[in-house]
């Protein structure tokens, strides 16, 4: 997993995820993956799921990046305490994915919990399959 920073100034997380690394074959069993993480996480709750790849295409202006085939995101909220009305800015998550040709790439921005990020590193990296000798 790589991190980043996408257009100097967000810090993002990045896994390209070449499709023989994973039993998933398709965004949508990628998206029922994280949905499965996060209905069955203690405190997370899922808000819903966007197809911008739909989305963009219906647009009769909308451009869609060479060799994008598909383009969802799952958007959910750990959120277990509001200490502060700025916290909104940067709620809920999303993780981002796409495919492309041959791999996905599955994409997130740092969340301001620690806990919260490691959480999505993990579900994120699990993806991959596991190393057989």
């Amino acid at each position: 997993m790589k991190q980043t920073l996408l257009q100097e100034k967000y810090p993002i997380y990045i896994l390209e995820l070449d499709k023989e690394e994973t039993s998933c074959r398709s965004v949508d069993e990628i998206v029922a993956y994280y949905r499965e993480k996060i209905e069955s996480h203690p405190f997370a709750v899922l808000i819903g799921e966007f197809d911008h790849y739909g989305h963009t295409t219906l647009l009769p202006e909308g451009q869609i990046g060479e060799g994008i085939t598909a383009a969802r995101n799952i958007v959910f909220c750990f959120g277990k305490e509001l200490m502060n009305p700025k916290m909104l800015a940067v709620r809920p998550r999303s993780i981002g994915v796409a495919e492309m040709g041959g791999h996905f790439v599955i994409s997130f921005l740092e969340a301001p919990n620690p806990m919260a990020n490691t959480t999505m590193e993990e579900w994120t990296l699990a993806l991959r399959n596991p190393v057989t000798a």
